[in-house]
């Protein structure tokens, strides 16, 4: 029987807190062990998203629904007309995951910002993002994994350091956290797959997009080749010119990224994999003889 999103998002806490109590006992051996378990458990956790996607773009329309920050679905929600909700607001961290949820790469907190007001029933403040990434680390450093998921940081290939102004989803595999020096392109062609998924789910359930989502999509649409020709914009016509595009970048981005996460495992406590290298790390690291 194949693991629900839930039921591998706890392996993957679980697994996570195996592996800190095995680095803190210098228990070599089980270390290794738990790393190969967790790779495994990231990797069925992708392809159980991937299926509940698939699953939900062939299944007949549904009313949408709100979603819980346990699950890590695709958002599925109309854009309320007229005033907006004024009751039940949701927390800021719960509309940055939704937000990076649809996006499916890391993002600036103008682009989440942007894609929450344009999907959403909400506003979403760019400004109240500012402390966000530090009230997640701090939570982290205090409680370990008893979040479903935190707020983090992508980290720059190279150092493993934050990369500046960039948020991700802990939950998301450390290789898609990293970023190279092809990623930004990469999770460009990733942002527009995922809103113009968006925009498909809910003109298929019948709640038309708000005009900020299909402006969005044209702003995406214009910066890739062959998705784009002066009449309206295709949502479809976007997917496959961005996966297109993708196609080229996709092995040489993933070369790196894997290469930098596995030096992040092995040389980052866990907070600093979610959360990034300190400077002074990094400096210690480079006067010893690290290479990057």
């Amino acid at each position: 029987m194949t693991a629900s999103l839930e039921e591998l998002e706890e392996r993957l806490s679980r697994l996570r807190a195996l592996l800190r109590e095995a680095r803190r006992a210098r228990d070599n051996a089980a270390t290794t062990r738990i790393r190969a378990e967790l790779r495994e458990a990231e990797a069925a956790w992708e392809r159980a998203l991937d299926a509940e996607e698939a699953e939900g773009a062939g299944s007949p329309a549904a009313p949408p629904t709100r979603l819980t920050t346990a699950e890590p679905a695709a958002p599925f929600r109309p854009q309320a007309h007229g005033k907006q909700a004024t009751q039940g607001a949701v927390p800021v961290r719960e509309q940055v995951h939704q937000a990076l949820t649809l996006l499916g790469a890391p993002a600036s907190p103008k682009l989440i910002s942007s894609i929450y007001q344009a999907f959403f029933t909400e506003p979403l403040i760019a400004t109240k993002l500012a402390s966000l990434r530090r009230d997640e680390e701090r939570s982290f450093t205090a409680q370990g994994y008893a979040r479903p998921y935190y707020i983090c940081a992508a980290l720059t290939h190279d150092r493993l350091t934050p990369a500046r102004g960039l948020l991700a989803v802990s939950v998301w595999p450390l290789e898609r956290r990293i970023v190279g020096p092809l990623s930004p392109r990469a999770d460009f062609l990733v942002h527009a797959i995922g809103t113009a998924e968006q925009i498909l789910r809910l003109d298929t359930a019948g709640y038309p997009p708000s005009g900020a989502a299909r402006q969005l999509l044209r702003r995406f649409a214009l910066n890739i080749p062959g998705a784009y020709d002066d009449e309206e914009i295709d949502p479809e016509r976007v997917i496959s010119a961005a996966r297109t595009e993708a196609a080229v970048h996709h092995e040489a981005d993933n070369s790196q990224r894997r290469t930098a996460a596995d030096r992040a495992r092995d040389q980052l406590a866990d907070v600093q994999q979610l959360f990034g290298a300190p400077p002074l790390h990094d400096a210690l690291r480079g006067s010893a003889g690290f290479t990057t």
